[in-house]
């Protein structure tokens, strides 16, 4: 069985004692949640701050971001050898507001899946339509796309410990979330293209996560559907009382 995964992206959000005093109420709270595996993705600044808030505990420290290129003339870059250094298991890629607001194209994202990989990181990929190909029913060609690309030559080991996050665009920080069935058969998608790429057995390891405005009240239905294996978690992560109980949703989901 996959195990589940709750990731908190804080996006651009917190200074270094709220980032530290939120990492410290997580840790704590997680501390109760058997077999679901908590994620959270401070700023770049308080990486180590939150690293010391959660050491010792079961949460693990991931980024929002990363540099293909290594350690050099990158001036405002972050290069994975730093991320690793302060303490970081997992980074988010190609996440729709890099995608968006940043123009980070498929080859881009494909280009920092394989390097973080190479440095033996976890790659959280991120892959969601909008609005629009959403009306005109071509989610699914979206999603075909922005997986051919993104993980195009990334074969063998460096499948290994992939997560995929599937987040619609439309329901981002909108309040608005896709509904469970919506949810299940984008997630179903994947798994089969997956399937398709590599193999049934690779494709059944792989967690595929929701992220798209998740609260607690939406969590629990959310991750009962069979190919939900956790949630990558926005405004709600921002509060421990908000972020908490869908990890909880999560540990109730085991065994669906």
């Amino acid at each position: 069985m996959r195990q589940f995964l709750v990731a908190g992206n804080w996006k651009m959000n917190t200074q270094r004692a709220t980032a530290v005093a939120l990492a410290t109420d997580v840790a704590r709270g997680a501390a109760s949640a058997t077999g679901v595996e908590v994620l959270v993705c401070p700023p770049f600044p308080y990486l180590e701050a939150v690293a010391g808030a959660i050491r010792g505990s079961s949460v693990r420290l991931g980024a929002q971001n990363a540099s293909a290129e290594k350690p050099g003339a990158y001036t405002g870059e972050t290069a994975i050898e730093m991320l690793i250094d302060c303490g970081c298991a997992s980074v988010i890629l190609g996440h729709s507001e890099r995608r968006t607001l940043y123009g980070e194209t498929d080859a881009l994202v494909n280009r920092k899946v394989k390097a973080v990989r190479t440095q033996g990181l976890q790659a959280i990929l991120c892959v969601g339509e909008q609005l629009a190909d959403r009306e005109a029913e071509r989610t699914e060609q979206i999603l075909d796309g922005q997986m051919t690309g993104s993980l195009e030559g990334v074969d063998g080991d460096a499948v290994a410990d992939l997560v995929i996050a599937y987040e619609p665009v439309w329901a981002i920080g909108t309040g608005k979330t896709a509904s469970p069935e919506q949810a299940q058969a984008a997630h179903a998608h994947l798994r089969k293209w997956l399937a398709g790429r590599y193999n049934p057995a690779v494709a059944d390891g792989i967690r595929i996560l929701y992220g798209g405005s998740v609260k607690a009240d939406n969590a629990l239905t959310l991750l009962q559907q069979p190919d939900i294996d956790g949630a990558l978690v926005g405004g709600a992560s921002l509060s421990a009382a908000n972020f908490l109980p869908i990890v909880e949703a999560g540990v109730q989901a085991q065994g669906k």
